[in-house]
C-alpha cells in the first residue's frame, strides 16, 4: 500500500516538471540522430548490490513520455538485487526510449540507494520494536520519491512537511522561552486556528522531558543527543505516557543500542540527505 502522498497527481506533476526542466523544447539529440520512426528496445541493468527501487515510477515516466512504450517489469520495487539483474525491458520509439533515459535512471539510482540504506539500518534493529522514520532532510522538489523509497526499504516516513505535524524543535522551544511556553502558545495557536494536528517536542535534557511531561498535552517526545543511558532513563521517566523518538547524530554503529533503550521511533537524516545512488543503467539490446 502506497503512502498517502503518492496520488496520481502528485506523480504526475512530478514528472511534467522533472521533464520540462530536462527536455526544455526537445531532446534534440535523439531528434537530430535517430529517425522518427525506429523501433528499439533496452533493458534496465543492475550494476551494484541492495534494494531496488523507483521501478513503478519508471513505469510512470516511459508512459509520460510516450505512451505507446511497453515496458515489462522483471523485478518489482522492495526486491533485493545483485551486480547482473535486469530490473525492467522497454520497448518502442527509440527516440523516446532514449528521451527518458535519464529521469528513469536519476530517480532509480537514488531511490535505490535510500532504500538500500533503509533495509540495512531496519535491519539493525529487528527485534528491538524500534521503527525508523526518514526526516525533512531531503533534495528539494525530490521528497516524494526519497520519501516512497524509505518505505520501499522498510521504513517509514515522519511529516511529510511543516503543514502536517507540529514539531517544536530546540529554536522553537529557545525562540519561545522554554517548553511549557512553546506547547501553551501551540495549544492556543490551534485552538484560534481551528486546526487538530499532532505535536512533538523537541527535549535536550532529563530536566526537558520533565517540563514536557508536566505541561502535558502532547503527542510524542524527542530524545536529541542524548546518549543511550540517558535515553533509558528518558524512557523510563515518560513511562509509555507519550511516544517517543531518538535523534540526533544516529549511526550503523550506534542505532542498535540506541533502539535497545526503549524508544518507539528513531529518526534518521542520513536515509535521504547522506546516502550514495545503486549503479544502474538503461542498455539498448537486439
Amino acid at each position: 500500500m502506497k503512502p498517502t502522498y503518492l496520488t496520481q497527481q502528485s506523480i504526475s506533476e512530478f514528472i511534467a516538471r522533472a521533464l520540462a526542466e530536462d527536455v526544455g523544447d526537445g531532446d534534440h539529440s535523439s531528434l537530430a540522430a535517430i529517425p522518427a520512426d525506429a523501433q528499439n528496445q533496452a533493458r534496465l541493468l543492475i550494476k551494484g548490490e541492495g534494494i531496488l527501487a523507483g521501478v513503478e515510477l519508471a513505469g510512470y515516466i516511459f508512459k509520460a513520455v510516450d505512451p505507446s512504450l511497453q515496458v515489462d517489469v522483471l523485478l518489482q520495487d522492495g526486491t533485493p538485487v545483485k551486480y547482473g539483474d535486469i530490473g525492467l525491458t522497454v520497448r518502442g520509439r527509440a527516440q523516446s526510449i532514449l528521451t527518458a533515459e535519464r529521469l528513469v535512471l536519476n530517480c532509480m539510482q537514488r531511490m535505490s540507494g535510500i532504500a538500500t540504506y533503509t533495509h540495512s539500518l531496519v535491519q539493525l534493529i529487528e527485534g528491538t520494536g524500534a521503527k525508523l522514520l526518514d526526516t525533512r532532510k531531503t533534495t528539494p522538489n525530490f521528497r516524494l520519491m526519497e520519501k516512497w523509497a524509505v518505505v520501499i526499504g522498510g521504513g517509514h516516513n515522519h511529516r511529510f512537511g511543516l503543514y502536517d505535524m507540529i514539531m517544536l524543535k530546540d529554536n522553537h522551544v529557545d525562540y519561545a522561552g522554554g517548553i511549557r511556553q512553546a506547547i501553551t502558545a501551540t495549544h492556543r495557536y490551534l485552538q484560534e486556528k481551528g486546526k487538530s494536528l499532532q505535536i512533538e517536542v523537541e527535549t535536550r535534557t532529563l530536566q526537558e522531558v520533565k517540563e514536557a511531561l508536566e505541561t502535558g498535552g502532547i503527542h510524542r517526545i524527542m530524545l536529541d543527543n542524548m546518549t543511550p543511558a540517558m535515553m533509558r532513563e528518558a524512557v523510563q521517566l515518560i513511562g509509555g505516557k507519550y511516544e517517543t523518538e531518538a535523534s540526533g547524530g544516529i549511526t550503523e554503529k550506534t542505532i542498535r543500542a540506541v533502539a535497545e533503550t526503549g524508544v518507539d521511533y528513531i529518526s534518521v537524516g542520513a536515509l535521504t540527505h547522506s546516502t550514495g545512488s545503486m549503479d544502474i543503467s538503461l542498455k539498448a539490446y537486439k
